[in-house]
């Protein structure tokens, strides 16, 4: 991935060395998963409902002659306040390490920022840009503690994106899922998560799972997560056009998708799959709902929860 040279986020909080500090509190989380691919996650969306408005909303504008796949290019000009707007824009809460890894987090953030600022804008809405904590070890959000071991996660309830940048050595170590983009997938798939709760999804969720069996909650989070992968494949897609893929990133960010499957993870894990148990979905699905995102661009083609997964 060409990312070098380009904007990065100023919506990051680095706090690598702070004992991981943060807002106390219990909530779901959504997280990459590394191993086990056991119960369901507290996450937070069922609903249909939140997809659906987004749905008639892109096609409402084509039926009024605006096309919205021109603003969801990336050109800056159809981003809010422009390029140089959103560089000072957002929550300055920290300011990275000037390290590679924090700088490409940073710029996939910021690439994350223009493409869904533009497709929102497309809507006639407001995205809210997340923030971004770095952290080492442990970290403490809304949503509760955390461990380097659980992996990336999103939080809902202070719409933060938390990664310990050890993931990626975990990733290429122990799945086999390195190269640049692979890393970027992860970002982009937990913003997608950030998304899902900006249009309701997430919140639908967390309040129906009260009323859901085991079952029914695990294959609930399986659409939720899947629809994730989409999102970041939507965003995969206005990265391509923009021309900053190098060959071969499609490839890292499908065998990353692959690797973190439920049936992958279990077969790794306890040599064995329980289907029943999955909460993210199987590699072949991931991978799929990742494709399903990124031809096209189009944020119709994510509907996981209307639609046979």
């Amino acid at each position: 991935m060409q990312w070098k040279g380009r904007r990065q986020s100023t919506n990051v909080k680095d706090v690598r060395g702070s004992g991981g500090g943060g807002n106390f509190g219990r909530g779901p989380q959504f997280r990459i998963p590394m191993g086990g691919g056991g119960g369901p996650r507290r996450a937070g969306a069922g609903g249909i409902s939140g997809i659906v408005i987004l749905v008639i909303l892109f096609f409402a504008l084509r039926a009024c002659g605006i096309d919205p796949m021109a603003i969801l290019a990336g050109d800056p000009a159809f981003v809010p306040g422009g390029q140089q707007q959103t560089q000072t824009q957002g929550n300055q809460q920290g300011r990275p390490a000037n390290d590679e890894a924090s700088q490409f987090v940073s710029t996939v953030l910021a690439e994350t920022e223009d493409v869904w600022n533009g497709i929102f804008q497309s809507l006639g809405q407001t995205y809210r840009e997340p923030t971004l904590v770095i952290f080492s070890g442990q970290v403490q959000s809304a949503c509760g503690y955390a461990s380097a071991a659980s992996g990336p996660f999103y939080c809902p309830g202070d719409q933060q994106v938390y990664i310990d940048l050890s993931f990626y050595d975990q990733m290429e170590r122990q799945l086999g899922a390195g190269g640049d983009f692979a890393q970027a997938y992860v970002v982009a798939h937990e913003v997608g998560h950030h998304v899902q709760n900006l249009i309701g999804i997430l919140p639908q969720f967390n309040q129906a799972r009260r009323n859901m069996g085991e079952a029914q909650a695990n294959e609930m989070s399986v659409r939720v997560e899947l629809q994730a992968d989409c999102f970041a494949g939507v965003w995969a897609y206005y990265t391509e056009r923009k021309g900053l893929l190098d060959p071969g990133d499609v490839e890292e960010a499908l065998n990353a998708a692959h690797q973190i499957g439920d049936d992958t993870i279990q077969r790794r894990t306890q040599g064995y799959v329980v289907p029943e148990s999955f909460s993210h979905g199987t590699s072949e699905q991931r991978m799929r709902w990742f494709n399903a995102g990124m031809q096209g661009g189009r944020i119709d083609a994510c509907d996981t929860f209307n639609n046979p997964i």
